[in-house]
């Protein structure tokens, strides 16, 4: 059994590494096919080595583009790799046109595909994410559902029960193995003088979001009240496409604390210690809910419902008011809610049931 691992942005990278870590403890045989969506240092290469995980066998380099540019030279790229490299199945994961990509050049050439994190809706076709999950999912063989409501939903799509395996989610595996590494590192609040519990961190870097002088800007105001109203710091690790719309729009950042993007280890550090979390990543809903933290999520929609139904996130939207409103809210609730993305074990079943399967 020879599996092609492809991944293409930080999210997946860093979702993905237990899983290769479960691979490699296998002694299996597999390859990392990396296509360069996200190529910088911060936010490419560092995780594979915090992570300690082995470099792509491939790198495509294909950078940023459209989203048809972009993917297509993945296809082109991919679909060569997948002809030399012959693997017998390959996995994905998330929801990327990197992941879109990957799952359709190895169906086509008639390679089973294990999607990992299967069954994410946000019913919202506007969201490219969105297309790539649906896609992916309908063209994949082996479905990880990361929860039980995830399966429900493939099923109700049609999906034939047999291709789904519930497994949780990696990113619980994810952030067990390296939370307490993160907090042998320096520590970040230090060096950026932020206190335990006395902050918020933002993230805030999706298209529907960023690329929206008006969705941009209500929002950036909405952080700047809430700054204002509970004096504490807005901390934004601003992703380079964020800075460059900010720019571009001409929005100020006013009372919010701008920095550069931080490395997995030092942004575990400053999740797990803030007081809030303000965010459009999925992603990042999964990691405050995990680590206990309150979250206010910065769209209309989530394709983690789980997070809302156990009371760790409210859906704030980009109205000024409505995120400041959610913040009081958050602010309010006991951080007791049950994680519903399972056990920190979702890596050993994914690997043992391509296995089984294979």
């Amino acid at each position: 059994m020879k599996i092609a691992v492809i991944l293409g942005t930080r999210p997946e990278i860093i979702k993905m590494a237990p899983v290769i870590k479960e691979l490699e403890r296998k002694k299996a045989d597999f390859f990392i096919l990396h296509t360069g969506q996200h190529y910088s240092y911060e936010l490419d290469e560092v995780f594979f080595e915090q992570l300690t995980l082995p470099r792509p066998e491939y790198n495509l380099d294909v950078g940023s583009g459209s989203h048809g540019e972009a993917t297509g030279k993945m296809l082109i790229g991919i679909e060569k790799t997948l002809k030399e490299a012959k693997p017998d199945a390959v996995l994905v994961e998330g929801d990327t046109n990197s992941i879109l990509a990957g799952a359709l050049a190895a169906a086509k050439l008639g390679i089973r595909v294990g999607h990992v994190e299967a069954g994410l809706r946000s019913y919202d076709r506007t969201m490219p994410e969105e297309i790539n999950r649906v896609l992916t999912d309908h063209i994949s063989d082996y479905l990880f559902a990361p929860t039980p409501q995830a399966r429900e939903i493939l099923r109700g799509e049609g999906i034939p029960g047999e291709k789904i395996f519930i497994t949780g989610n990696t990113i619980v595996d994810a952030v067990n193995q390296n939370l307490e590494l993160s907090r042998s590192k320096a520590d970040i609040l230090d060096s950026l003088g932020l206190k335990p519990d006395g902050y918020f961190l933002v993230t805030l870097h999706r298209q529907e979001n960023v690329d929206s002088r008006a969705r941009f800007a209500s929002i950036l105001e909405g952080l700047k009240r809430v700054a204002a109203e509970f004096n504490m710091p807005v901390f934004y690790p601003v992703h380079p496409r964020s800075k460059k719309m900010m720019a571009e729009f001409g929005l100020g950042p006013g009372n919010i604390v701008l920095a550069e993007p931080v490395d997995f280890l030092a942004f575990l550090q400053l999740e797990s210690r803030a007081r809030l979390i303000l965010t459009d990543s999925g992603g990042v809903q999964e990691e405050a809910c995990i680590l206990k933290v309150p979250c206010v999520t910065l769209r209309d929609n989530t394709e983690r419902p789980e997070t809302v139904a156990v009371g760790a996130n409210i859906i704030a939207g980009s109205k000024a008011e409505n995120i400041v409103r959610a913040v009081r809210e958050m602010l309010k609730r006991e951080r007791d809610w049950d994680n519903p993305f399972g056990d920190g074990r979702a890596a050993e079943r994914v690997v043992a049931t391509l296995e089984g399967k294979l």
